[in-house]
């Protein structure tokens, strides 16, 4: 893992709701979807339904990107992402709860089950403001 970032992307990354983040399909193309997260001791961790494509893309090829959305003040980081499968650790629970309105990441949602991706960032592109 990379050195964490300043305290002001730290702050940005406890109160932002939302993060992008692209993954690479077989072929090398990219996938860009915004999704929620929480960061812990400098991991993102990521909650998606088991069958979707960003997945699938990380169990062929762990090489990820996140990006903040704010063209002003970019946060733009690359990782390694690793699929976690239940029982999730009760730190990573409690946070999606308290962040994401009573989110329970440990109940399936009615077209599957959830998993987590454990990304460990590599190396921080972008850090903050670009004026």
């Amino acid at each position: 893992m990379t050195a964490l970032p300043g305290a002001d992307v730290l702050d940005r990354l406890d109160r932002e709701r939302a993060v992008w983040i692209c993954t690479l399909r077989r072929d090398g193309s990219p996938h860009l979807t915004p999704v929620w997260f929480l960061v812990v001791d400098g991991e993102w961790w990521i909650c998606t339904a088991e069958r979707n494509i960003k997945v699938r893309n990380v169990l062929a090829d762990s090489r990820v990107s996140l990006a903040l959305p704010d063209p002003d003040a970019p946060v733009v980081a690359e990782g390694v992402a690793t699929v976690v499968r239940p029982p999730f650790r009760s730190d990573i629970v409690a946070g999606f709860r308290d962040r994401y309105a009573g989110w329970d990441i440990t109940k399936d949602w009615p077209d599957g089950s959830y998993v987590l991706l454990r990304v460990s960032v590599t190396h921080w592109l972008l850090t903050g403001r670009m004026r």
